[in-house]
């Protein structure tokens, strides 16, 4: 099982659990799907795209339960992300937990999948 991950403002990810979808940041609305890193790229992207910011939950959703809206196309660098094609069932996530930041950027939990 491959796990990915999400990052978004805590709010709008209680939002979304309220609501019963998640539709995406700005972001994603702008692109036209829902970005996802893995876990070798998931700091890469919360120092790149969240340096600084506060509020922030990391989610994690296990691949295979995403279907055939999930599409890994080249980034940063050449490099394979995920990214998501459509809304997000809040209850596919393993899990979701603050992000907050610290002296050298985001603390992540310890152990992540």
């Amino acid at each position: 099982m491959t796990t990915l991950y999400k990052i978004c403002p805590a709010a709008m990810w209680h939002d979304a659990v309220d609501r019963g979808v998640f539709d995406g940041a700005p972001v994603d609305h702008a692109d036209g799907f829902i970005h996802f890193s893995t876990a070798a790229q998931v700091r890469e992207t919360a120092a790149k795209h969240f340096a600084g910011q506060t509020g922030l939950v990391l989610v994690a959703v296990p691949s295979e339960s995403l279907g055939d809206g999930l599409v890994w196309e080249p980034s940063r660098g050449g490099d394979l992300f995920p990214h998501l094609y459509g809304t997000l069932d809040p209850r596919l996530a393993a899990w979701a937990v603050p992000l907050p930041w610290g002296p050298d950027g985001h603390l992540f939990p310890e152990e992540m999948p």
